[in-house]
């Protein structure tokens, strides 16, 4: 076949190419699952869960440091106190939490067609969360900037299977601990208009995000939840001032909290995942019922978190099937006690966008899927145990989140899913690829993916011989070269930039 004839059949080099990157699935706000979850664990399992978390609240209690705040208010809504241990009567925190808590609420956007239903049947992908180094395969392993940080949100905002801006999508280690903050609301308001989530490394910051986000969506938000911010218990069975304190802002201001245990197990809870998901509902428990007492109806979430680890190192290990069992028994946790549930991801221990990344973060994101888990945090860029943020990472992540969105939909089962029109005009024997059926579904029939290559071994080679990780590289930096900002009102821009340039000159310079 000569060249001139085969351009002329597939456009080229530049045809694939287009090829991979032009068929964009449909974009929707959110994933609405139309499978249903995969129960793993019976309901007398589950039912022992909820008594042993309920024996560990009642005898051992949970430690609540430098806040005594909330020590009242667990103290006079019936809890045992003694000194800063906390201890709950047996089911008071499950009362609580499943009288005034929201099964399923709204985060607004700043464009409404970005709002996501939280809860239910709906699946909200974000993007990684909370690394100080960023990577990517030609600068290699780095401490990440504000204009990486600026990088994810562009890509995020940009991507059609990434609901969801995140919050700390990275670290910008050039910016002070105590202003950085700042910077990176600015930028999720500014460069996308997605949800976001608010800062919570300290009550004031929490504030601050909130402050920020009135002048970003105007009034006081009281009639609407426009973030929603983790909030992480100190496993194990502890809870913190700075985390406290931030649950408290939000909770006031109507606005969203995942509360969730993150626990290396083996270290920070029991080595078994019924030990791990007894500790992580105990915690949760406690931590929510703090929000229903600040505000009840707070929207709050249920979130999980549990890595397993290395007998021989220490280190945390991803994309085992332990943590994947304990994702199965929260989910339905969750969906026993009312409210939405947060766990999953693409996590892996690798360094690189390579192999191991690949199989450990897929043998996190498809229990995620079938979990039924309602917001995925960490759903693109994972790298080195959360360590690092890949740029490769994320477009490799990002298209695998595209394949997820699909299988949701579930079995077709309509009058053109079932084809039977084209089975009985089309001759036994004959293939299908001329069919008026064929032709019909011919752009929506099967994903296409925007990073695997599917080409001959010859066209493959022809096109540079690339492996995954290159074609990556060249999407990602394809996408920031295309961006365009959404539309930000002047004076609302404006605004921000004085309110964080008034804010940063109150704030010393810390880094710690």
């Amino acid at each position: 076949m000569s060249d001139v004839t085969r351009t002329k059949r597939s456009g080229g080099r530049a045809g694939r190419q287009n090829l991979r990157t032009s068929h964009e699935p449909e974009r929707d706000a959110f994933i609405t699952r139309l499978i249903k979850p995969y129960e793993l664990v019976s309901d007398e399992g589950l039912e022992l869960i909820e008594h042993n978390a309920d024996t560990v609240l009642e005898e051992v209690g949970i430690e609540v440091r430098d806040y005594p705040s909330a020590i009242k208010r667990f103290k006079d809504a019936g809890a045992d106190v003694d000194g800063t241990r906390v201890r709950f009567p047996r089911g008071m925190c499950r009362k609580i939490v499943s009288a005034t808590a929201p099964s399923v609420y709204t985060q607004h956007a700043r464009n409404p067609i970005n709002n996501v239903q939280i809860g239910g049947n709906a699946t909200v992908f974000a993007p990684n969360y909370g690394s100080p180094f960023a990577y990517d395969i030609d600068n290699g392993r780095r401490y990440a900037t504000i204009v990486d940080f600026q990088n994810f949100v562009k890509l995020a905002y940009m991507s059609p299977r990434m609901h969801h801006s995140g919050g700390t999508v990275c670290e910008p280690v050039d910016i002070p601990v105590s202003k950085r903050h700042l910077d990176m609301v600015y930028a999720h308001i500014k460069y996308s208009d997605k949800g976001f989530m608010g800062s919570v490394t300290a009550g004031e910051r929490a504030q601050d995000s909130v402050d920020m986000a009135r002048i970003g969506f105007g009034g006081d938000l009281q009639d609407r939840t426009v973030m929603t911010s983790l909030i992480n218990a100190s496993s194990p069975l502890v809870w913190d001032a700075s985390m406290l304190a931030s649950a408290e802002v939000y909770a006031l201001n109507n606005q969203a909290t995942i509360i969730t245990p993150f626990i290396l197990a083996g270290a920070m809870a029991p080595s078994t995942s019924a030990g791990v998901a007894t500790q992580t509902l105990a915690e949760a428990l406690a931590g929510m019922t703090f929000t229903q007492l600040v505000r009840p109806g707070a929207p709050v979430v249920l979130g999980s978190f549990a890595s397993s680890m290395s007998m021989q190192t220490g280190a945390p290990t991803f994309g085992t099937p332990e943590p994947a069992i304990v994702l199965y028994t929260m989910a339905a946790l969750a969906r026993r006690l009312g409210v939405p549930f947060r766990s999953g991801g693409s996590l892996t221990a690798s360094k690189l966008p390579d192999a191991q990344a690949a199989y450990e973060s897929a043998a996190t994101l498809i229990p995620t899927l079938m979990a039924g888990t309602n917001f995925v945090l960490h759903a693109a860029g994972w790298l080195e145990g959360g360590l690092a943020i890949g740029y490769e990472k994320f477009i490799l992540d990002d298209d695998q989140l595209g394949m997820m969105a699909t299988f949701a939909k579930g079995l077709d089962i309509s009058p053109n899913g079932q084809a039977l029109d084209a089975i009985r005009e089309n001759p036994p024997g004959n293939h299908f690829l001329g069919t008026a059926h064929t032709l019909a579904n011919f752009e929506s029939a099967f994903y296409r993916s925007t990073t695997s290559d599917n080409s001959s071994y010859e066209q493959w080679l022809e096109d540079g011989g690339d492996d995954a990780a290159k074609r990556a590289n060249k999407i990602w930096k394809e996408r920031l070269a295309s961006y365009v900002a959404p539309p930000l009102d002047d004076a609302i821009d404006e605004e921000l930039k004085e309110f964080v340039a008034k804010r940063k000159s109150e704030l010393p310079d810390t880094f710690g």
